[in-house]
């Protein structure tokens, strides 16, 4: 018989459910043995984001910057400007809507009467360095490997990031389940959890409404430039939409959105560069969730959002998510930092939004792979084949 295998998203579920069922069952003592897995899990957290922003942006833009062409330039900036639509318009939603169905100090009310259970001890990991000199010295090396065609640091960093890539599969991605676990058993302990839960599950549905208005929008975009109906357009790319719920994966996905696409009328070639690419680097559904998950994060803390303050978070997330690595859960990895440095997120912040992502995650994958075809449409029309030889 075939193993019955539960996936990413169906184990924090699993999780987040047992430890807001079980913290008020299991004694302390027990509860405090996940706390002080939490907090060492936290501590090694927080010393790799630094090497996954250089490990992961670094290489990224070397690549970009050796096979630099109009087409890829074109690809890359209409792929950010997309990015920083969903990021904009999920900020003005979650600002006009999550106040009236979030209570303010819902994170905050129960652990400041001291209900929380604490570790039994630590151990203080310190990173080596912070993450906005991270993302400097990743800047600076991408550029400068770009420059210089530089083959043999370019591929010590491919083999950097090849590490990265196993540590977040193989070692954060498996114990995440278990970090969640312990985050909810100890709200479920201190009494927020239920209330903490309900918020959830209010702010998915809106989540979920938006990723369907920024398909819509994004393809009305591309019949404009097509001159297209855009509903046969989002339409025909469905059976991309429903592969990347199922997958969870842009990458395994790839094939299905290229043929949806040259369906739509792409020219092949440039499909078969722009589709690849965009399943990297164009990742506004992933955006969308980030964005909206920690406004309604910053509402739950009593944390006033500032528009300004908002603005150059989204416009500094736009540029990690390009190195995002094609993992489950990936994007909210990559991002952790940014939510650090700043938003000035925390541990229990931190284990709240990769709950809150990796929930919905493949329905932020389906919103990215099903807006490349949009993506591929607009640049059709500019698009010039080479003649073909007699």
């Amino acid at each position: 018989m075939k193993k019955f295998k539960v996936g990413l998203v169906g184990r924090i579920i699993i999780a987040m459910i047992l430890g807001g069922v079980l913290g008020g069952i299991l004694p302390l003592k027990v509860v405090r043995a996940f706390v002080t897995f939490n907090a060492l899990f936290s501590q090694f957290l927080g010393f790799i984001i630094p090497l996954i922003i250089v490990g992961l942006v670094a290489p990224a833009i070397a690549d970009i910057g050796k096979k630099a062409g109009r087409l890829l330039l074109a690809t890359a900036g209409l792929a950010y400007a997309a990015t920083l639509a969903s990021g904009f318009a999920s900020y003005f939603t979650a600002i006009g809507t999550f106040p009236s169905l979030i209570k303010a100090g819902t994170l905050t009310s129960s652990f400041a009467q001291g209900n929380e259970a604490s570790a039994y001890f630590t151990v203080e990991i310190q990173p080596i360095m912070g993450v906005m000199p991270a993302l400097v010295l990743a800047f600076i090396l991408g550029l400068g490997m770009a420059q210089i065609n530089g083959g043999v640091l370019h591929g010590a960093f491919n083999d950097f990031r090849e590490i990265i890539y196993r540590t977040i599969g193989r070692v954060i991605i498996p114990l995440l389940p278990i970090y969640i676990f312990g985050i909810a058993l100890n709200m479920s302990y201190s009494g927020q959890a239920a209330a903490v839960l309900a918020v959830f599950i209010k702010i998915i549905g809106i989540i979920f409404l938006l990723h369907i208005v920024v398909l819509i929008f994004q393809y009305c975009v591309a019949g404009l430039f097509s001159r297209r109906n855009p509903f046969g357009l989002l339409w025909r790319m469905l059976p991309a939409y429903f592969t990347a719920l199922g997958t969870q994966s842009s990458a395994a996905t790839i094939p299905v959105t290229l043929r949806q696409t040259i369906s739509n009328g792409v020219d092949s070639n440039l499909a078969g560069f722009v589709i690849p690419l965009c399943a990297t680097i164009h990742l506004s559904g992933s955006t969308l969730k980030i964005v909206a998950c920690a406004i309604a994060i910053m509402i739950m803390q009593g944390t006033p959002v500032d528009f300004n303050h908002m603005a150059g978070f989204i416009l500094m997330l736009g540029v990690v998510m390009v190195a995002a690595p094609g993992v489950p859960g990936g994007a909210i990895m990559a991002a952790l930092g940014v939510l650090h440095s700043m938003l000035g997120f925390g541990e229990q912040e931190q284990a709240l939004m990769i709950a809150l992502y990796i929930t919905m995650d493949n329905f932020g994958t389906a919103c990215n792979v099903t807006g490349d075809g949009a993506l591929a449409l607009i640049l059709n029309k500019f698009y010039k084949p080479a003649p073909q030889k007699a």
